[in-house]
């Protein structure tokens, strides 16, 4: 169809007059412009991400619980708690926070599929918890057992708050207070909630003008303490969080850590991703919330500038971030090397919930862009489809040798660093946030996923029922019934893969193949909508069985990243709606690191029921690293090394 656009530069011109307009540099605390619509309102049918959840809530949680058992992680609580002896079991000092990674997992699964057994054993856990915690309110439990000795070489011994670059104390309160948040939200239940407040009374005892004024060394209890406000209303929790972000760069409070830890200069000053990628996207999540919530332009102006780098020279087309294996770091622009990517399922995660907040905070299509592309791709290769080995980090080639995943080739049942198979246990449940948002007069639709949906707006409920076959086909069909009559505004994304655009800026673009093609329909007739920040904007009188019709057409977009990316020169990758495709040995003849696809070569799609969980494949002529002619087989990436280790490649040569 044919889209009416305004010219980006209006819009950038209208955008900020109306939002900067209204923001102060530290003002009330107010909250994001869109809000999520909650993912317990939402009902899935779909397919593809219902049974990656059903997983995670019948495979992963039991496992991930029993790896904690027979590790040490309850039985820590236990001891600091004095009901049973012995030291300290583990290697890391961030242990603790596995578990409560967990208990937030569970929680969202009970909103969903309510279980008393499962709910039970979860207060059996913040019992222990309970215990491990100090008189004052603080909860660490290696500190509080071997605070003279150490859980890791890296680790200084010392007493509380003693070397906070490394002792991960207050990364564990944050990952504590997200989730106490979660199972008070679940549960109505208050006992891990009042634990999590009377550790960050502690906190805000301790740390403050005039006190200790030490950031953490790994970021997360900014956004830890924002759920803590969103809670109890009580702005000393939202001050708190802006308060460890502004003393980064601050060497009036303590020696900067330096850029690995985002702690080069201030936060407000800061334009380029740096560093170790977790904890800068955790930050970055953090500065969206105290922009949105606070009304702070600085923070605004920084986040802006921070994602600009991020996206046009350091993402990975499967949406993954982190270039290095050393400090788990971006790199320098542009440097995204493939075979030696790292790309770490936590980073995949926390740079969802990062573009899920800058897209509540501008409303504009291409944060939910990146989310998607992110999801589909570099996120759920994190976790093999049995739901019980993970990647910790995600590269985009393999030659079979190169142990990249902590010493394996392939999934591993677990880490000593186990904060990539917590993470994904407490992220899967919460899918169904990222599909609907609401602002006033206005229903975002940001994810096709076959689901039935309640949305409260206006004073009225609509019940959606949307229907697809996404990721593998782009038909799209919502019914929407309001229950009573209502003039709103629907707006559709309409992805940049269906625009020919990859992802915003440069740093990828797709070779012209003339199927960029959309149309959409309502009760059967075709509209030509206005397009407004990525969105196709549809106002009408909204009645009981109204039928919207979405149809994005699934050419095989060919890739080639940007000239700077030295280790893309000459090379392609493939695509099919949100999909990155990769060859794997197993499908290529043993091979797949040297296959060349020449960009004439026709290439055609089958959707394969029983090929891993059924997925849709791409067949065409390639040749091989002797010149002959051999029939190219791509799979989708997040399923690759399902079949044992060997060569892989995302990226493949034009010419051999």
């Amino acid at each position: 169809m044919m889209l009416k656009i305004i010219p980006a530069a209006v819009l950038v011109v209208i955008i900020l007059s109306i939002y900067c307009g209204n923001l102060t540099q530290s003002g009330h605390s107010g909250d994001y412009p869109i809000q999520a619509v909650p993912f317990t309102q939402i009902q899935l049918t779909d397919h593809f991400w219902a049974k990656r959840i059903e997983i995670n809530r019948t495979v992963t949680i039991p496992f991930g619980l029993q790896k904690c058992e027979e590790e040490g992680r309850i039985r820590n609580f236990a001891k600091a708690g004095g009901l049973m002896e012995g030291e300290y079991e583990g290697k890391m000092p961030f242990d603790d926070s596995d578990i409560y990674k967990i208990i937030e997992g569970i929680s969202y699964s009970l909103q969903t599929n309510p279980d008393s057994k499962l709910d039970a054993y979860v207060d059996d856990i913040i019992a222990l918890i309970d215990a491990a915690q100090e008189d004052d309110g603080y909860l660490c439990t290696w500190k509080t057992l071997n605070p003279d000795t150490t859980p890791a070489p890296w680790v200084k011994p010392g007493p509380r708050w003693y070397d906070l670059r490394s002792s991960h104390e207050l990364y564990n309160a944050g990952h504590m207070y997200e989730a106490a948040y979660a199972h008070f939200r679940a549960t109505g239940k208050r006992n891990f909630l009042d634990i999590a407040l009377k550790n960050a009374d502690l906190i805000i005892k301790t740390f403050g003008p005039d006190k200790l004024m030490t950031p953490p060394g790994h970021q997360i209890i900014e956004t830890g303490l924002v759920k803590l406000y969103r809670a109890t209303g009580k702005q000393k929790y939202l001050d708190q969080a802006k308060f460890f972000l502004d003393q980064r760069g601050n060497a009036q409070g303590h020696e900067l850590y330096g850029d690995y830890n985002q702690d080069h200069q201030p936060v407000t000053e800061q334009s380029e991703a740096v560093g170790h990628a977790v904890r800068a996207l955790y930050m970055y999540a953090g500065m969206t919330d105290i922009a949105a919530l606070l009304h702070d332009t600085a923070y605004l102006q920084a986040t802006d500038h921070i994602w600009e780098n991020a996206v046009t020279k350091k993402l990975y087309i499967t949406g993954g971030l982190g270039a290095r294996h050393q400090g788990e770091a971006f790199g320098d622009n542009y440097e995204l090397p493939n075979l030696t990517s790292y790309n770490e399922t936590c980073a995949a995660i926390a740079n969802v919930y990062w573009n899920h907040r800058m897209f509540l905070l501008h409303g504009e299509s291409k944060y939910i862009d990146i989310l998607e592309r992110t999801l589909y791709n570099g996120l759920i290769s994190g976790v093999a489809m049995e739901g019980n080995t993970f990647f910790y980090p995600n590269c985009l080639a393999s030659d079979g040798k190169y142990p990249f995943n902590q010493g394996a080739l392939t999934r591993k049942p677990w880490f000593d660093c186990s904060c990539c198979p917590s993470n994904i246990i407490r992220f899967m449940p919460s899918v169904p946030d990222y599909i609907y948002a609401v602002r006033e007069d206005t229903l975002y639709v940001n994810l096709f996923i076959a689901n039935r949906a309640e949305v409260k707006m206006n004073q009225n409920t609509i019940t959606l029922t949307q229907q697809t076959d996404y990721p593998w086909d782009g038909k799209i069909t919502i019914t929407v019934n309001p229950a009573k009559t209502q003039h709103s505004v629907i707006n559709i994304r309409i992805p940049g893969w269906a625009q020919g655009q990859p992802v915003p800026g440069d740093l990828y673009q797709y070779l012209p193949n003339g199927n960029d093609q959309v149309t959409l329909a309502v009760n059967g007739e075709k509209i030509q909508p206005e397009m407004q920040k990525g969105y196709a904007v549809i106002q009408r009188d909204w009645q009981a069985g109204d039928v919207i019709e979405l149809n994005l057409l699934m050419p095989v977009n060919r890739v080639i990243a940007n000239e700077n990316v030295q280790d893309d020169l000459g090379k392609v990758a493939l695509e099919r709606g949100p999909i990155v495709y990769c060859a794997e040995w197993v499908d290529n003849g043993g091979k797949a690191l040297d296959l060349a696809l020449a960009d004439n070569a026709v290439l055609s799609t089958e959707y394969n029921p029983d090929l891993l969980g059924g997925v849709t494949i791409l067949k065409g002529e390639a040749l091989n690293n002797v010149g002959k002619k051999s029939t190219l087989t791509a799979i989708p990436y997040y399923a690759w090394s399902h079949r044992g280790p060997g060569e892989m490649s995302v990226w493949l040569n034009r010419k051999l």
